[in-house]
């Protein structure tokens, strides 16, 4: 699946899903612009992706600020003149019971996982629908799916990015923009990392393979969505969870 020339924006890309995602695309030939609020490691993500000679820029974010998203936006077309491919893959979340949550803490939450694939989607929706085509991609979470003990208010947010995709899947379908969401089980990432080992072990054991995702196994399926490999297809929703959870 070859993505030569197109140019995609990766949010989330200094770490995990993120930054396979981003040496992926690249891989396959997409210019890509690395979006993270952690500045040095996205920039060293950036380099290390045009080390192996292909093309990369970081360009900080925080998608939980308009202006800061904003000026992300006339720093990527400033880059490249229009984008093809908006990966939404920035994205938090903690396992605590919801009565111990704080309202700061669901703000977050909600600002990080639902509020920041909206805004960075509509960021480079209009050049999108000029041209009548582009992907949207959002790795949303199997918690939205099916809920998640502990990730009552993170369940909700994934849940709202879900629906999100599949509404403006059926808005944008008249111009050849396809939006399609991807929903990883639990994957070994920097984030996952911080869960408590307890937790690690239950969630492996709950899997009928046996084991935590990996990156790139997720990245993989963001490059089906991304490439023309899935012209017709739009409004989905895709599991990446070793049949953790089997959705009809």
């Amino acid at each position: 699946m070859r993505l030569d020339d197109k140019v995609a924006v990766v949010t989330g890309a200094a770490s995990g899903i993120g930054l396979a995602t981003a040496e992926t695309l690249a891989a396959a030939g997409a210019h890509v612009a690395l979006a993270d609020i952690a500045e040095e490691a996205g920039r060293a993500a950036a380099e290390r992706i045009r080390a192996a000679q292909n093309v990369a820029e970081f360009i900080p974010l925080d998608v939980t600020d308009g202006a800061s998203i904003s000026a992300f936006k006339d720093k990527v077309l400033a880059w490249r003149p229009q984008v093809d491919i908006i990966a939404n893959i920035a994205g938090w979340g903690r396992i605590q019971p919801f009565v111990e949550n704080t309202p700061e803490f669901w703000r977050k939450i909600v600002d990080l996982n639902l509020m920041g694939p909206i805004a960075v989607t509509r960021a480079f929706l209009d050049g999108m629908m000029e041209r009548k085509s582009g992907k949207v991609i959002i790795v949303a979470s199997d918690a939205g799916r099916v809920g998640s003990l502990g990730e009552t208010v993170y369940a909700a947010a994934k849940g709202g990015a879900i629906a999100f995709a599949k509404s403006l899947a059926r808005e944008m379908a008249r111009f050849d923009i396809n939006v399609n969401s991807i929903c990883p089980g639990p994957t070994d990432t920097p984030l996952f990392a911080n869960v408590p080992e307890k937790h690690r072990e239950a969630f492996i054991r709950a899997t009928p393979m046996r084991r935590l995702g990996k990156p790139q196994e997720v990245a993989d399926a963001v490059l089906f969505f991304a490439s023309d490999r899935s012209s017709f297809i739009t409004g989905q929703v895709l599991s990446v969870n070793g049949g953790l959870a089997i959705v009809g």
